[in-house]
């Protein structure tokens, strides 16, 4: 079942503000890593699942978050970001409708799939509409536990039970 956009604005509540990736995947503790792949007009869920995966302990990579990142995106931007993503542990995308409208997106989804990255969609529902549904066959998904709420599931293509997300083997 699709998390809840509500649900990820609520948790984005405890996030901590991080300024740069200073501190992502510092060598000396050496965390799991995952690229997000996101539209920058869903910041609030961003920051909820910063906060969710964090207490899975994986880090995500916010392109937002890098001080690195060119002011206004250009083609350092996309070489930056096909870098990241090949760093990355894994791939999210997260399912909005503005993931659906950007163009960042599809290009980034496309990118991690060439490079054969693991690649989880995260489908959220706004109440009205569910957004994801359109790569769920192709890839694993990460949603919300139905009998569990506040947990989530990491579920694979065409099985029919998915794995906790704490304890599950995403990478």
């Amino acid at each position: 079942m699709a998390i809840n956009q509500i649900e990820l604005r609520s948790k984005a509540l405890k996030y901590a503000s991080r300024t740069d990736n200073a501190e992502f995947s510092a060598p000396y503790q050496k965390k799991k890593t995952a690229f997000l792949c996101h539209s920058h007009l869903d910041e609030q869920m961003v920051k909820g699942l910063v906060v969710l995966f964090q207490e899975a302990e994986i880090d995500l990579y916010i392109d937002w978050q890098d001080a690195a990142m060119p002011e206004k995106p250009n083609n350092i931007t996309a070489k930056k970001i096909q870098r990241k993503i090949i760093e990355q542990d894994i791939f999210l995308f997260l399912a909005t409708e503005n993931a659906k409208q950007s163009r960042w997106c599809p290009w980034e989804i496309g990118y991690a799939d060439a490079k054969t990255k693991k690649i989880y969609v995260i489908p959220t529902s706004d109440g009205k509409n569910t957004y994801g549904n359109e790569y769920l066959e192709l890839y694993a998904s990460i949603d919300t536990n139905i009998y569990y709420p506040g947990n989530y599931l990491v579920n694979k293509p065409n099985e029919r039970f998915g794995q906790p997300l704490l304890n599950s083997t995403l990478f």
